[in-house]
């Protein structure tokens, strides 16, 4: 199971019942956040999700709204008494603007790992999540992220007997680990069957539509895109400052073949957002408003 959650909606500005964007997922006991815009503490705390557990935060880019809640939300996690490593992930300049945020946040009693995204597409794996950070098309180096949790096949123990392996190696032969007991090496392959279905969640904010969204997004769960704008007539708006539309997040989604989309990261001009769904899902059916808040649980196909 893979937990959504939508911490922060706005775009440029918060605004009263609406922070600057944010997004949670957690599995198996490990959170991973993308961008923490101002509000991202109180919105995790309006949720009843837990500091302590952040192991990763990524980066799309390094506009304001995007990263001025990190020096609050760290001393907090501090104050949770965490004491394990976190990593962040983001843009070249990652160290840089980070160190110069924790002017003001600067007693920690954990460290910071840094890996920072030098190429077009970048894959990291870290606490059972597989991290794929691909550029997209901003005024300033922008990345979006698809979070994916992999899922082996399953445990064969009718293979496994007859072929004789130990007992004690099935535990880690299940999780993917090559064992050599009394000087013979097992494989997964050997009692795991085809790999299953997984999880994938993606999040793209800030860009103008690329085909690179598109390939990455590809049979997603889950797509959470930026719609900046939602006025027809702020289309040339959305290009001169390399955003997109409602529109334009709808026709992503319907190419990548996503189950559902989420909106996103919207204008603090924007009012009345409902009233343009109806255009909307005539393009994507399955596309929702976000909201501050928003979750869903994803369940791993049986």
């Amino acid at each position: 199971m893979l937990d959504v959650c939508l911490l922060g909606t706005a775009g440029m500005m918060p605004l009263p019942y609406r922070w600057l964007t944010a997004c949670m997922t957690r599995y198996n006991g490990s959170h991973l956040l993308i961008d923490c815009g101002e509000g991202t503490q109180i919105a995790i705390k309006e949720k009843g999700w837990s500091f302590h557990p952040i192991d990763v935060i990524c980066f799309t880019h390094y506009h304001a709204d995007h990263i001025s809640g990190l020096p609050g939300l760290l001393l907090t996690m501090g104050n949770a008494e965490r004491t394990e490593p976190v990593l962040l992930i983001g843009p070249p300049g990652l160290k840089k603007v980070v160190e110069s945020l924790r002017i003001i946040a600067p007693d920690l009693p954990f460290e910071i790992e840094y890996k920072e995204l030098k190429e077009k597409e970048e894959t990291i794996t870290v606490k059972g999540y597989q991290i794929h950070a691909f550029k997209v098309n901003h005024n300033i180096s922008c990345y979006g992220y698809t979070v994916e949790i992999l899922r082996g096949g399953k445990f064969d123990v009718e293979r496994a007997k007859g072929q004789n392996i130990p007992i004690k190696c099935w535990n880690r032969l299940q999780k993917g680990e090559t064992v050599t007991e009394d000087g013979i090496t097992y494989t997964p392959d050997m009692v795991l069957g085809t790999a299953r279905k997984g999880l994938k969640v993606t999040y793209c904010t800030d860009t103008r539509p690329t085909k690179t969204i598109v390939e990455a997004a590809k049979g997603s769960d889950l797509a959470i895109l930026e719609g900046m704008y939602a006025e027809p007539e702020k289309i040339a708006k959305a290009k001169q400052y390399k955003h997109m539309t409602f529109y334009e997040a709808a026709k992503i989604a319907k190419e990548a073949e996503v189950s559902k989309l989420w909106l996103t990261h919207f204008s603090p001009s924007l009012v009345g957002a409902e009233s343009y769904m109806e255009k909307v899902r005539e393009i994507f059916a399955q596309t929702s408003l976000g909201k501050d808040g928003m979750s869903v649980d994803l369940q791993f196909e049986e």
